[in-house]
């Protein structure tokens, strides 16, 4: 049966596209002062500090973590490495509108991932849900202009997002298997900094890729620092602390229709840096997006 979408949990799931897109903003702000991917691991380097005087027992022997690293070490390539490392790369090889345009078909992967994988039935409902969330999604884009999305051409770096929404859907999905120990599950702070150890590993690995094969360098400062803040404590720590519980509550299925207000929250965002007042579009993209939301939801 399908779970019942709450008030409270839909106010859980927003969180997450809201950080995801400050994350969007912020990451293109600081372009120039790190590279993309090393961005990445940085701010999970400052998470791992955050989450240590939380749960700092779950390293130890016995703690359930090593015997359970086959689980964590999957978790944590799909959610902490590849979708952001394969993200990043997408913004190196297309642009911003086709990136966006390829993750809206994120609902449909996770319902078909669901359903080939995990044995989840997909209802008439969630299909009118995603075309609907889609539709929003393409308002916000074109701007209400139809003419803009004309003009789209899918490049080879399209298959970069593609690959990033379908390893989210798989994680997602991984996420409402309760496959760990109970004392790792029912600890927020022990089960995300399970996954944040090993994520680490797959992100410095892709970061010395990075290194090697780029001329990357850093620019220390204010700036960057104060970044690596917010990526640190929001888009890492409390979205994913949010998004975990609203899978919980609210199944996979429906958590993946809230990961298309990202491009909304962020055309809001980054209005808002250059002091341009919302349009109507917005209004008309939300009101789909969560039209759509509403839809795939219903008993």
């Amino acid at each position: 049966m399908p779970q019942k979408l709450s008030l409270a949990t839909a106010l859980l799931l927003t969180v997450p596209p809201l950080m995801w897109a400050g994350n969007a903003v912020i990451g293109r702000l600081v372009t120039d002062l790190v590279p993309p991917i090393t961005l990445n691991f940085l701010r999970w380097f400052v998470a791992l500090f955050i989450l240590l005087p939380l749960a700092w027992k779950v390293l130890r022997p016995g703690s359930g973590l090593w015997s359970h690293w086959r689980r964590f070490a999957l978790l944590s390539l799909l959610g902490v490495g590849c979708y952001n490392a394969l993200q990043y790369l997408a913004l190196q090889t297309s642009t911003p509108l086709n990136v966006t345009l390829v993750a809206a078909s994120g609902p449909f992967w996770m319902l078909a991932i669901g359903a080939l994988f995990f044995q989840a039935p997909v209802r008439r409902a969630q299909v009118q849900g995603a075309v609907l969330s889609i539709f929003g999604v393409l308002v916000v884009m074109s701007r209400g202009d139809w003419a803009q999305l004309m003009a789209v051409r899918l490049v080879t770096g399209d298959l970069f997002i593609l690959l990033a929404v379908a390893s989210w859907s798989w994680y997602s999905w991984l996420l409402s298997r309760k496959d760990e120990p109970e004392t790792i599950r029912n600890d927020w702070a022990a089960f995300l900094l399970a996954q944040v150890v090993f994520g680490l590993a797959w992100s410095g690995l892709f970061a010395g890729l990075e290194w090697g094969l780029t001329d990357a360098q850093i620019t220390w400062g204010w700036p960057l620092v104060s970044a690596l803040a917010f990526v640190a404590v929001g888009p890492a720590v409390l979205a994913y602390r949010c998004w975990g519980l609203g899978i919980q509550q609210a199944g996979p299925a429906v958590a993946g229709f809230f990961a298309n207000l990202t491009p909304l929250f962020a055309a809001i965002f980054s209005a808002a840096f250059l002091g341009e007042l919302p349009h109507l579009y917005h209004a008309v993209a939300f009101a789909l997006i969560g039209g759509g939301i509403w839809v795939s939801s219903r008993p």
